[in-house]
């Protein structure tokens, strides 16, 4: 039988990617855990006294660390998220890798809004809007998004009029427009997106 995973997910302060860590229950009961990014300059790390959990967070909102105490029902069962004490938004998300993807994907939005103020984010709030709604239901089919590399593994970096698809194994990208009608009549026409990474030898 497969190990249930949990995932963990944050923005780096420092470089500003979300991130994704995923840990067995098992070994979060087990020992004390840590989720980084790849840049090195922020970790999530967990600390369990055979009761609880002690989290320590990086904020991607405020850029500071942040403590949260989790009992088994949070930390080990269905999805939950850990608020910013300065923003009060949400700025960490544990559960299934789903779940907490989407929730780092509208944490992105808000982080940028944050960062530049709410009127020059992007070209167009709405056609970012509905261009990342079929993103997601693009992603939800089978082999919806994936790289010629072979990998089904990738991230989404927001910009201001437009979504690149970025493949976590090779770093091949995909752009989608984003700030215009057509742009997004573009997007609808497609059921699939492949990501443009050197084809595998398959």
């Amino acid at each position: 039988m497969d190990e249930e995973m949990r995932v963990f997910g944050y923005l780096c302060p420092a470089c500003g990617k979300p991130v994704m860590r995923a840990r067995s229950v098992f070994a979060l009961a087990a020992s004390d855990a840590e989720a980084g990014c790849s840049c090195g300059k922020s970790v999530l790390r967990t600390d369990y006294d055979g009761e609880r959990w002690r989290l320590t967070v990086p904020c991607g909102l405020c850029g500071e660390t942040h403590t949260a105490v989790c009992g088994p029902d949070r930390m080990l069962h269905g999805a939950t998220a850990l608020a910013c004490a300065r923003t009060k938004q949400f700025c960490c998300f544990i559960g299934p890798e789903e779940t907490v993807g989407e929730q780092l994907q509208e944490l992105e939005i808000l982080a940028e809004k944050e960062k530049h103020g709410e009127q020059e984010v992007f070209a167009d709030h709405i056609i970012m809007y509905e261009v990342l709604s079929e993103l997601k239901d693009i992603a939800s089919r089978t082999d919806g998004i994936r790289c010629a590399c072979g990998s089904r593994r990738y991230g989404i970096e927001i910009r201001r009029s437009a979504v690149d698809l970025a493949c976590r194994d090779c770093g091949a990208k995909l752009r989608i427009p984003a700030a215009t009608d057509k742009d997004l009549d573009d997007l609808c026409c497609h059921m699939k997106l492949v990501i443009p990474g050197e084809k595998d030898a398959e």
